[in-house]
C-alpha cells in the first residue's frame, strides 16, 4: 500500500526511523543514566528514584542475578510487580545481565501463573509480598530456582518505609500469610550484590527483550518475543512521533503512569520511551483508588498521561478531578482499547487537551499507528502509521483492497515480534504469506492517510485495555459440575466500555449467577470474570456444532 499517510505527518515527524543507531535497550538507558544523572527518572508516592540511582541500583541487582542466581544470557526471570520503584530497577537490571523479561501480572490466580511459569520456564523471579501466597501455590512443578519478594516501600525513606509497609501488612491487612522458605528480600538481594563482581554481557538487537504474554482465541496464553530491535524501533517511532512537543514535554512535570508496567502499552510508552529522554514516570500504584489517584496528580506538576478509556471516565466522573492544574498537560494518549467519542469530549472539555488516541497490539511492541500532536480534538480514528511502518488491508483471501473499502488491518514493521514463543502453528497463523503480521481487526484508510477500526474480527475481549478470550472463561465455567454448556461474548455498555457475559445452558436448575461467578474467581483474574450471566436451554450452533457467538451478540445487542 501506498505510503499516502507521510503527508499527514506532522512537521518535525520523520518518514523512518533507525534501529541500528543503538545496539540494544541498555544502550539508549546508559545514554539516558549519563545524561540526565541527577533529574528524577520515576517517582512513586512522592519518593523519587534519579537516573544515577536507577543506574546504581539496578547494576547492583544484575550482578546479584549474575553471581547468586546464575542468570546468563538468553534466561528467562520473571517480574510480578504493580507499578513501584523496584520495578524498573529489576527490569534494567535482567536486560543489563542478558536476560529476558518476562512481565507477569500480580493479579493472576495461581491456576494462570503455574501455566505461566511452567511455559516461561524462568530461572526465578521476584513478587511483591502482597501476592507471594499465590507464588507459594503456584511454584510446584516448574523450574523457578529464586524467588525475591519486595514491600512496596521498601525504596522509601527509613520512616516512611516502616510506615507504609506496617499499614499494608497489619492495618490494611493487604498480605495473606505465605511461606517462601527459598526466597530473599529485595534489600538483601541488594546488599549481598555489593560483594559481587559484573561481567556486562554483549548485546545485539537480535538478542531477545522481553517474553510477553498475550491471550489467544484457544484460551492457551502466548508469549510474544520482542526482541531488543523490536523494542528499540518502537521507542524510537514513539519519540519521533512526540518530537515536535518535546520541549514542552521535558520542560516540567513528568507523566503520570497508571497504567501497570507489565502490560506493553505502558511498559513502551512511558517506562521506556519517556525515560530515554529524561522524563520522570510518576508511578501509580493503585490506580482503582481514584480519591488516591487524584491526590497524586494534584501533587506534581505532568506533561503527558496514558491510559484506557475506562480510567479516563472513572476519572471524570470525581468531582475533585475538575479541580487538578492541567496548565502544563501536552499529551494525554489512550490506547489498549477504543477511546469512545463521549469520554473524549468530556476530557477535552475538562482539561482543554484532546485525548488522541493510539493503536497497538503486544506482538508489535506495541505500538501501529498514533494520532499527531496537533489534532484539535477526537476524530474517531486511530491515528497514521508510525516512521517505518507499512499497513496493508486485505479480504480473507490476502488481497489488498482499496481506500475506504474494510478489510483485516496487516501490518509490517521492525516493531513486530519475531515469533510466539515455543508454539511455531500459532506463529504461521499469525502471519500472511507474504509475512504481513495480521492484527484480527478490521478497519479502514481513508484519503488522508487515517485509519479506523470497524470491527473485530477475533472474539478477543477487552476489559480496561487487556485481552480477554472467551474460550479460556468457557473452560473454567464448562468445569463447574453444574454447567452443561457455555459460551461467553463482550458486550458494550454505555461508557463502562465491554464487560464479559456467559451464556450457561445448566444441567442441574439449582445452580445460580452467583454459583458461576464464585466458581470463577477460584480460577481467575479479576477482571476475566464475567459481569453477567444468563441461563439458556440451549445456545445458538452451526450445522457441525459450533457455538455462534456472533448470534448471541446480536440478541444481546437488539434486547438491551
Amino acid at each position: 500500500m501506498e505510503k499516502i499517510w507521510l503527508k499527514s505527518y506532522q512537521k518535525g515527524v520523520p518518514s523512518e526511523i533507525e534501529p541500528e543507531t543503538y545496539t540494544s535497550l541498555i544502550d539508549i538507558f546508559s545514554k539516558s543514566c549519563n545524561q540526565y544523572q541527577s533529574r528524577e527518572a520515576y517517582s512513586n508516592m512522592g519518593t523519587p528514584l534519579t537516573y544515577q540511582q536507577l543506574d546504581e541500583l539496578s547494576y547492583l541487582f544484575a550482578a546479584y542475578l549474575q553471581n547468586h542466581c546464575g542468570l546468563k544470557k538468553g534466561d528467562r526471570y520473571a517480574i510480578m510487580l504493580p507499578n513501584v520503584l523496584q520495578y524498573p530497577i529489576v527490569m534494567f537490571a535482567i536486560l543489563r545481565a542478558g536476560g529476558v523479561v518476562v512481565n507477569v501480572n500480580p493479579m493472576y490466580t495461581s491456576y494462570e501463573l503455574n501455566y505461566l511459569l511452567k511455559d516461561s520456564q524462568p530461572k526465578g523471579l521476584i513478587v511483591l509480598e502482597n501476592f507471594a501466597s499465590t507464588v507459594q501455590r503456584a511454584v510446584q512443578n516448574t523450574q523457578v530456582e529464586h524467588i525475591v519478594v519486595t514491600q512496596i516501600g521498601d525504596l522509601f525513606s527509613w520512616f516512611k518505609k516502616r510506615v507504609v509497609n506496617f499499614v499494608v501488612k497489619k492495618i490494611k491487612k493487604m498480605v495473606p500469610d505465605y511461606h517462601l522458605p527459598q526466597s530473599i528480600r529485595f534489600e538483601d538481594a541488594i546488599n549481598k550484590a555489593k560483594n559481587y563482581p559484573f561481567s556486562p554481557p554483549k548485546l545485539t538487537l537480535d538478542d531477545v527483550a522481553f517474553l510477553q504474554y498475550t491471550g489467544a482465541t484457544t484460551g492457551v496464553a502466548k508469549g510474544a518475543v520482542l526482541t531488543h530491535r523490536n523494542m528499540v524501533a518502537n521507542l524510537m517511532q514513539a519519540r519521533a512521533w512526540i518530537n515536535p512537543a518535546i520541549k514542552a514535554l521535558t520542560t516540567e512535570g513528568g507523566i503520570i503512569t497508571a497504567l501497570p508496567l507489565y502490560h506493553i502499552f505502558s511498559l513502551t510508552a512511558n517506562c521506556l520511551t519517556f525515560m530515554s529522554i529524561g522524563v520522570n514516570n510518576i508511578l501509580i500504584t493503585n490506580p482503582r483508588d481514584i480519591p488516591g489517584f487524584i491526590k497524586e496528580l494534584k501533587r506534581q506538576p505532568f506533561t503527558a498521561i496514558t491510559g484506557v478509556n475506562t480510567l479516563f471516565n472513572a476519572l471524570l466522573n470525581n468531582e475533585n478531578f475538575k479541580k487538578i492544574d492541567f496548565s502544563n498537560l501536552v499529551l494525554a494518549l489512550g490506547g489498549g482499547m477504543a477511546v469512545q467519542k463521549v469520554v473524549a469530549d468530556k476530557w477535552q472539555k475538562a482539561t482543554g487537551k484532546p485525548l488522541l488516541e493510539a493503536y497497538g497490539l503486544t506482538e508489535a511492541s506495541p505500538a501501529v499507528t498514533i494520532n499527531p500532536l496537533s489534532l484539535h480534538g477526537f476524530n474517531g480514528a486511530i491515528g497514521l502509521p508510525l516512521p517505518s511502518t507499512e499497513v496493508s488491508i486485505r479480504d480473507d483471501d490476502g488481497n489488498e483492497l482499496t481506500l475506504g473499502e474494510p478489510g483485516e488491518l496487516c501490518i509490517k514493521g521492525p516493531q513486530v515480534m519475531r515469533e510466539y514463543w515455543r508454539q511455531p502453528d500459532k506463529t504461521k497463523e499469525a502471519f500472511t504469506k507474504d509475512g504481513w503480521l495480521k492484527s484480527g481487526d478490521i478497519a479502514i484508510m481513508d484519503e488522508e492517510g487515517f485509519i479506523k477500526i470497524v470491527d473485530r474480527k477475533k472474539d478477543l475481549i477487552l476489559i480496561s485495555g487487556f485481552n480477554v478470550y472467551p474460550n479460556e472463561i468457557e473452560d473454567v465455567i464448562a468445569g463447574h459440575p453444574k454447567v452443561k454448556e457455555v459460551a461467553v461474548i463482550g458486550v458494550t455498555e454505555n461508557t463502562r466500555g465491554e464487560m464479559i457475559k456467559a451464556f450457561v445452558v445448566p444441567n442441574d436448575e439449582s445452580v445460580t449467577e452467583q454459583d458461576i461467578i464464585e466458581h470463577c474467581r477460584h480460577y481467575l483474574t479479576k477482571y476475566k470474570i464475567p459481569k453477567m450471566v444468563e441461563f439458556r436451554k440451549e445456545l445458538p450452533k452451526s450445522n457441525v456444532g459450533k457455538v455462534l457467538r456472533k448470534e448471541l451478540r446480536n440478541e444481546h445487542h437488539a434486547t438491551s
